[in-house]
Order: C-alpha cells, then structure tokens, then sequence
C-alpha cells in the first residue's frame, strides 16, 4: 500500500467500480480498492452511486471518509455509472474515484435567484473569497430542479473568464427534491457541490457533442431570437433543402427526417477554418416552411457562423475516438448523457470502452448526466447527448 504520509510527489490516482446490491458491501468494496492503489488521505473523492443506493448515500458516504479519510468527498446519485471500461446502466452500482493532487478546495454552491442591483447579475454564494489559490479547473456536480446552472456559468465567465467547469447534472431523479448530493458527509437534495483543482495538476477537458458536420459553415443574415430566418442571403429552410437533395446521402436524409438535425455555431469566429471542437451544437426544434424559417433551442446572434450537423450512434462514436485521440492522462472523470449509452449505441459500455482504448487502463469513474458541463471553444455551456471528460495529468 502507497504511504499516505510520504510528502507530496505529484498527481496519482485510483478508482473503484461495485454492483454489489448491499450497499455497505459495495462500498467497502471501492473505497478496499481504492485503499489499496492510493493509500489513505487522498486529496480528493468523487463517488457515485445508482438509485438503489440513493437511501443509503449518507452511510455510504460516511463509510468512504472513516476508510479512506480524503480531505474533499464529492459526489451524488445518478441513473447510472461507470468506471473502467465498463456503464453499469440499471441495478445497483457504485464508483469511486480518487486523486492525490496537493491544492484542491471544496465547494458549496446555491445561485441566488434574485438579481443583484445595478448589473442586474445573478448572486452566487459559497465561492471561496479569498480564493486559497489560482484554480485551473472546476469539478461540478449540481441538481437541475434547483440550481441555475447557466447563471453559474454566466457569473463564472465574468468573475474567472478562461477556468473551465467540468462536470454534470445529477440524474437521480425525475423531480425536484429527489436528487441527492454528498459533499463531505452531508447529503444535500439541492443546489450544487463540488472543487477547484490548483495548480498541482494538469487538466484538458474533452467535449464531446456526438455530432458530425455536413454542408459548409454558413453566415446568420437573418435571425431573431431562436428563430433564423436566412443563411447566407437565402431563406435557412432552402439552403437545407437544396443541400438535401443535391449533396446528402439517402442515409443523411432519412435522418434529418428523423430528427437528428442540429445547428452547430461557431464560438470563435477570429478562426479562420473551423472543425470539431469549435461549434457549439444545440438541437433544430423545428421549421415554418411558409417562411423559410428554423428554430433552434438556443439563441442565435445575426453575424454568427453556423454550419448543419447531424447526431446518430456513428457519428457518436466518430466524434468521441476523434476528440480523445492524441490525449495523454493519469486519471480521468467522464460525465456521459443519460441519453447515450445503450439508449444511442448497439453495444453497452461505449463511451467508458473507447475510453480506455484512448488512454490505456488509467483510474476511471464518471455516471450518466441529466445535463452534462464542458468547455467549448474556450467557453463554459450546458449540454445534452455529450460525453465532457476531464483528463488529468502531471502538471
């Protein structure tokens, strides 16, 4: 077993994955694990559990700390989990994931929902003011039902513009006040948890949005709100039809039929050629052939560059194998749509499986997100269908 008193020589990690259906049982068998790579008094935990483990989160978590004392336990509920190579989608399971990395603080997050005076900004209280040191990174674990998390990110991109914010909405419920977050023993049914990494480790973040883009990058001439109305000087819903019937595979068009149409827009337009990684995708919610109009779930500005993009499983897998690849880490944490997994793929285990393939047999932990968040293009979003990934490495 590793010396936990030896003095600080760099980031090391471990995890630990349990389907056992008795929750003490499963428990001590991740934090054994975990006990047996790292050693006792890690810096930080990340530990997940399946609903039917949700009753017993508060024991589980106390169990974690009295076997392995980490300085910060983060964690919550969710639909499911994974772990080294491996989603464990129903039945019970939990995971365990833990880092020596010498500068981590925790965090206690509520957003205020009033509006302060004068910028008319959100609130956020449970900051560390003053900061015990410059964070490279944010690990967030947040509750969907009560928790502005797009007011968080807003605050974040004023306050610390550049820090990423990685992490997931807990998908343990399917109303308000059934989630169930743990932060150093005590289980919360609201607001966010969660820590700021120093400067002790290196992290890269790695989103995967699922999509692939088809047509060219096209200039918004005509927008309002959601609604954009022309591309490039001609009605949005022509230029789609025309590139349909004259570029596109029957494959691509059935799918577009099917649903899978996204817009994708540009984050960084100073770049003069864009590819994966710099579009932000949302959904194409619909279309008013009478005026040639689509509507997209997200604001879009006139001016900005946006380019067609479709979402199926291989696209899925293509864009995720794409962004992983050339990566390096000693540890990662994957926080993976509830929508992925089997509900998107024919085979189980995906995202955790091309993972490991990407990086090798590292310490591995994560769960399924009703929401998942990951920078693009150098800017904090909420996703949905994504795979946003925090890699660790030495600094």
């Amino acid at each position: 077993m590793p010396d936990a008193s030896a003095p600080y020589a760099g980031p090391a990690f471990a995890s630990g994955l349990s389907q056992h259906p008795v929750t003490a049982t499963a428990t001590g068998e991740v934090a054994g694990q975990v006990l047996e790579a790292l050693g006792e008094r890690p810096d930080l935990a990340m530990f997940f559990v399946t609903p039917p483990h949700a009753g017993a989160l508060e024991d589980a978590a106390a169990a974690v700390r009295s076997i392995l004392h980490p300085r910060i336990l983060v964690g919550c509920a969710a639909e499911s989990v994974l772990g080294k190579g491996q989603e464990v989608e129903s039945g019970p399971a939990v995971c365990l994931w833990a880092a020596r990395l010498d500068q981590v603080a925790a965090l206690d997050l509520t957003t205020a929902t009033q509006r302060q005076p004068g910028d008319g900004q959100p609130a956020v209280t449970g900051w560390p003011d003053p900061l015990p040191f410059e964070p490279k990174a944010v690990l967030l674990v947040a509750d969907p039902y009560s928790f502005d998390v797009e007011a968080f990110l807003g605050w974040a991109a004023r306050v610390h513009p550049g820090l990423p914010v990685i992490g997931g909405m807990a998908s343990g419920a399917r109303g308000p006040g059934g989630n169930r977050l743990t932060l150093d023993g005590r289980v919360l049914t609201s607001g966010a948890v969660g820590a700021l990494l120093g400067p002790g480790v290196e992290v890269a973040s790695v989103v995967s949005q699922g999509c692939r883009p088809i047509g060219r990058p096209l200039a918004v001439t005509r927008a309002e709100g959601n609604v954009v109305y022309e591309l490039g000087g001609r009605k949005a819903l022509e230029r789609l039809v025309t590139m349909a019937e004259r570029d596109l595979p029957e494959r691509d068009v059935a799918l577009i039929n099917a649903g899978g149409l996204h817009l994708g827009r540009v984050i960084d337009e100073h770049r003069l050629e864009f590819g994966r990684g710099d579009f932000l995708v949302r959904n194409v919610i619909g279309a008013d052939p009478d005026v040639g109009a689509i509507a997209v779930n997200d604001h879009v500005d006139l001016g900005t560059t946006v380019q067609f993009h479709l979402r199926d499983a291989e696209a899925a897998d293509e864009d995720l194998r794409q962004m992983l690849a050339g990566h390096h880490a000693n540890g990662a944490l994957m926080f993976t749509c509830n929508g992925r997994g089997t509900r998107l793929f024919d085979q189980p285990h995906h995202d955790a499986t091309a993972l490991a393939e990407a990086l090798g047999s590292v310490p591995v932990a994560g769960f399924f997100a009703a929401g998942e968040l990951g920078p693009v293009g150098g800017h904090n979003f909420v996703h949905g269908f994504t795979a946003s990934i925090a890699l660790f490495a030495e600094a």
